[in-house]
């Protein structure tokens, strides 16, 4: 006989493996299905060249929610964050910008390039701070639709209401601004310098197929910014182990509540009868069911391959294929048995623990951006850089390094040519960039990986290689995301939930998704049976 569960959620990536923790620890019997050898999804760490262990895809922490550490007591499952010590950004006459952690040291560096904007840096990280106080419940509730009636969502507005009231008018037009703006412009009010708007702009593009000047990315920006380590703002860091430790804690917290997962168990078709989800049915053939099915990966899988057209209302499935995914970015890893020595700052020092970054103008950014757009990826890329062994030397042998290199832009759909005969000419543009500040590189280079967006979609299960499961553009933010009307992690068949990052608050390491779909999916069951215990 098959077997039946209360939940069957799909996808074993971070988001997944969150929502199948809450269930679980609510009493529920929940499978979690992996189609990949290993858990994680884009927060996977692997050993691809012997002995190097890659954080493959995701690389940093940052947006992961300090109620799910606590409530799942992600430490006590080996979960732990190492701070990452500020950007180090190389310039091509010579000169550096390096912010640190330490904000009066920041200050100071600044200070080399402008005393005007030293000044606006200590004004403009005091006014971001109550902007991400004020963003920051939203990654926690349910995006309240302003469009209906309904007494849950009018409750929330006045909510969010109250507190934009509770602003003062400064800040109530810098948060318009971050809302509708573009990365570019909203810095061009506070600085004068140009590689820091640069960098700092940066920030407003990951995951987006948008240029820093594109409106929107401020938003994306103050996103990124939201990251927090112990209550800090604006701080980041590596898990020790790389970024699937994280995935692996959140799954040893899962089995702990008593969740059964499987790995290479992909999914080819989500089991519907009536209007209602019943179960899936694997590739291998082998059918599962169960009451609820809570899928973690994209719109694009779980609507357009994962369930017959038939089973959706024609406008929905609509709106699912104008979502917009538009895979702009690529990874390149790196195993180096030395360390770059860059020409502006030579030898090994602490510029290197904290991220690199090759954003030395606005214009080598915004030419960046006008070779995606006609359909080619970067010559002269944005790479964010990180060195985790400085900081873990486990994931590498004594005297080694890994370099994890994210790149924009890579755009998915080339105008000339595959990703799979660009991909080597993609690896070799990004070091090419890197080596015109370390020309060292190629000489300590022992081993690479090329992850372009065609990669990312076939390996990862990202559709159009888009690491955030759809962009996180203006129209699908919060109560649009991923469709306008279904935002409340429901869909339109019965007891089949969405809790990836497809859904609000979006993507990056932050497991709000699937905590939030959890709490519907419970709430949802518990009106059940009391509508089921009133009939009886």
């Amino acid at each position: 006989m098959a077997r039946h569960y209360d939940v069957i959620v799909i996808g074993g990536g971070h988001n997944g493996l969150v929502n199948a923790a809450y269930l679980a620890k609510a009493g529920k019997k929940v499978l979690a299905l992996e189609r990949r050898h290993v858990l994680g999804g884009a927060a996977v760490t692997e050993e691809i060249i012997p002995g190097f262990l890659f954080s493959e895809c995701s690389y940093v922490v940052s947006l992961l929610r300090p109620e799910i550490i606590r409530e799942l007591d992600l430490p006590r499952h080996g979960l732990e964050i190492l701070p990452l010590d500020g950007t180090f950004t190389p310039m091509a006459n010579g000169n550096h910008l390096w912010r640190m952690n330490d904000h009066a040291r920041t200050q100071r560096e600044i200070r080399r390039h402008s005393r005007v904007d030293a000044e606006a840096y200590d004004e403009f990280s005091k006014m971001m701070t109550p902007m991400c106080r004020f963003v920051k419940p939203l990654l926690s509730m349910i995006p309240p639709d302003p469009t209906t009636l309904k007494p849950g969502d009018l409750k929330q507005l006045h909510f969010l209401m109250q507190r934009f009231r509770s602003l003062s008018s400064e800040e109530r037009y810098t948060l318009v601004q971050l809302m509708t703006m573009s990365a570019a412009d909203f810095l061009d009010q506070w600085f004068e310098t140009d590689v820091l708007k640069a960098t700092m702009s940066a920030s407003g593009i990951i995951g987006t197929f948008l240029g820093i000047r594109s409106p929107g990315t401020a938003y994306v920006l103050l996103h990124h910014y939201m990251g927090e380590i112990d209550g800090a703002f604006r701080s980041w860091g590596f898990s020790r182990g790389g970024t699937g430790a994280i995935s692996t804690a959140i799954a040893d917290a899962a089995r702990e509540a008593g969740v059964e997962i499987r790995t290479q168990a992909g999914v080819a078709k989500i089991l519907v009868k009536n209007g209602r989800a019943r179960g899936v049915a694997l590739q291998s053939g082998e059918e599962v069911f169960a009451n609820v099915v809570s899928s973690s990966v994209d719109p694009h899988l779980t609507f357009e391959k994962f369930l017959d057209p038939s089973e959706l209302p024609g406008d929905f499935l609509e709106s699912v294929r104008r979502y917009k995914f538009r895979g702009s970015s690529g990874k390149v890893n790196l195993a180096l048995d030395g360390l770059p020595d860059f020409k502006c700052l030579p030898g090994p020092g602490a510029h290197l623990r904290g991220a690199i970054s090759i954003s030395p103008s606005i214009e080598y950014m915004e030419r960046a951006y006008d070779d995606a757009k006609y359909g080619n990826f970067s010559r002269k890329p944005y790479i964010d850089i990180v060195i985790p062994s400085l900081t873990d030397p486990s994931v590498a042998p004594p005297g080694k390094h890994v370099m994890s290199c994210f790149v924009q832009y890579a755009p998915y759909k080339l105008a000339k040519g595959t990703w799979d005969e660009q991909r080597e000419a993609f690896g070799d543009a990004v070091i090419n960039a890197i080596a015109e500040h370390a020309p060292n590189i190629k000489k300590v280079i022992t081993g690479r990986q090329i992850l372009t967006p065609l990669d990312l979609e076939r390996e990862f299960g990202l559709t159009q290689g888009n690491i955030f499961q759809g962009e996180l553009s203006l129209e699908q933010l919060f109560f649009l995301r991923p469709v306008p009307g279904w935002a409340y992690y429901r869909t339109p068949i019965d007891n089949l939930y969405m809790c990836g990052s497809a859904t609000h608050p979006g993507g990056g390491i932050m497991g709000a998704p699937g905590r939030i779909a959890s709490q519907v999916i419970l709430k949802d069951w518990k009106k059940s049976s009391r509508s089921r215990g009133s009939k009886n």
